[in-house]
């Protein structure tokens, strides 16, 4: 039985890095007040997200700061595209989707003096070859508990930046973080972004104690320590941006 795991296990890894890397959109929604929160809340809920679904999107992450910023509020959503003609297609999904339309048009007909939001911000990532596609977190516990983890490394230079991503790739610190069971939904090199050159990647726990737990394991693990004394992959980020949240209830991730 261990075998026969082991070799399962072997070939969803090789079956992974075989497919074509996805196109990530992270959308990022900036409210001046709660209200606005709550709108675009609502129509994430029940308009955007089922017409994602419909358009061919199986699961859509949508994640709200653990520590909301009043000055600034947020939500976090996470979509994964098969292709960047999938993606583009995106922006006139309101005009292709009679159900879209309809269910939420408090939102997309806003005038220009209700608007729904402050700004609206968007990142383009395209996936690792290391984890080409992404994956649901194998997590049980309550989503009110759990903490997901978006980490944004950015690099010196642009040379800098594609040594980090190899290091993930070639270096094999996806394996690291696979080994130790830190439950990653993506990685990816951001492709256009305000921050550049750059890369992001989202990990997940149970609790905020998990994730303590399962980052002091990753700083005191072996193979990390002699990965990251490898002097090919020294200096090769510059800053590095910590942002918790939960997802929403309903959340497909």
């Amino acid at each position: 039985m261990k075998h026969f795991l082991l070799a399962a296990a072997l070939l969803c890894t090789m079956l992974a890095r075989a497919a074509s890397p996805e196109i990530y959109e992270i959308r990022i929604y900036h409210f001046k007040t709660m209200a606005q929160l709550q709108r675009v809340d609502d129509y994430l809920r029940t308009a955007g997200l089922p017409a994602l679904h419909r358009s061919g999107i199986a699961s859509v992450g949508v994640f709200k700061p653990i520590q909301q910023d009043t000055a600034d509020l947020r939500i976090y959503v996470f979509i994964p595209h098969k292709s960047f003609e999938h993606f583009s297609k995106q922006a006139s999904l309101p005009d292709r989707d009679a159900q879209l339309a309809a269910a939420g048009k408090d939102y997309i007909d806003a005038p220009h003096d209700q608007v729904p939001y402050a700004r609206m911000e968007t990142i383009l990532l395209k996936a690792f070859s290391g984890m080409p596609v992404m994956q649901l977190p194998a997590l049980t516990g309550p989503k009110s508990q759990r903490v997901y983890e978006l980490r944004s490394y950015e690099s010196p230079t642009e040379k800098y930046g594609r040594n980090k991503v190899k290091m993930f790739n070639a270096g094999d610190e996806i394996g690291i973080f696979r080994k130790l069971n830190f439950n990653a939904v993506f990685y990816g090199e951001v492709l256009a972004g305000s921050r550049m050159p750059n890369l992001m990647y989202m990990t997940t726990f149970q609790n905020q104690e998990d994730r303590d737990a399962h980052w002091k394991a990753f700083s005191a693990d072996p193979d990390w320590k002699k990965l990251s004394a490898v002097e090919e992959y020294k200096n090769n980020v510059s800053r590095n941006e910590k942002i918790f949240l939960r997802p929403t209830e309903y959340s497909d991730i």
